[in-house]
């Protein structure tokens, strides 16, 4: 016999809530680990290097940073470009090597910095690397490229 009743599936006993609960505690715990993580990534990442001054001084350039950096050089003629992995500002000067005038800017790239110097006749740069204090220095001595055939 049919009854006439309709059956909306509401039985006496209620479904489970345990899997539930389960589901949500372990994706908060998957959460909080996650943050924590990021937390203690973010405080064991040393600051990038960054770039504080730029000095002319005797025929050549003086740099300093707050930590080491490092750097990339490559040299086309009359050119001189130096890649650092540090932060910083741009800025432009120019100075005299030899009666040459040698102009040099810094500009931003992504997250590195540029270093350019341009010259009429093709430079020698000899970089030098020295920590004072707390500011980690870069110098370097310009001459004009000896030129032979």
């Amino acid at each position: 016999m049919r009854s006439t009743r309709v059956d909306d599936g509401g039985d006496s006993t209620a479904p489970d809530p345990r899997p539930r609960l389960r589901r949500r505690f372990f994706a908060s715990l998957v959460l909080i680990g996650l943050l924590v993580g990021l937390m203690i990534g973010r405080l064991t990442t040393p600051e990038p290097a960054r770039l504080l001054a730029v000095e002319s001084v005797d025929e050549g350039l003086l740099l300093r940073f707050s930590a080491p950096a490092q750097y990339r050089a490559q040299s086309v003629e009359g050119a001189y470009a130096l890649l650092f992995q540090a932060r910083g500002g741009e800025r432009d000067g120019q100075l005299q090597v030899d009666g040459q005038r040698v102009r040099w800017r810094i500009q931003a790239i992504g997250q590195d910095l540029l270093l350019n110097l341009v010259a009429l006749r093709p430079l020698q740069v000899q970089p030098s690397e020295r920590q004072e204090e707390a500011v980690w220095v870069l110098e370097l001595r310009l001459a004009p490229a000896d030129e032979h055939p």
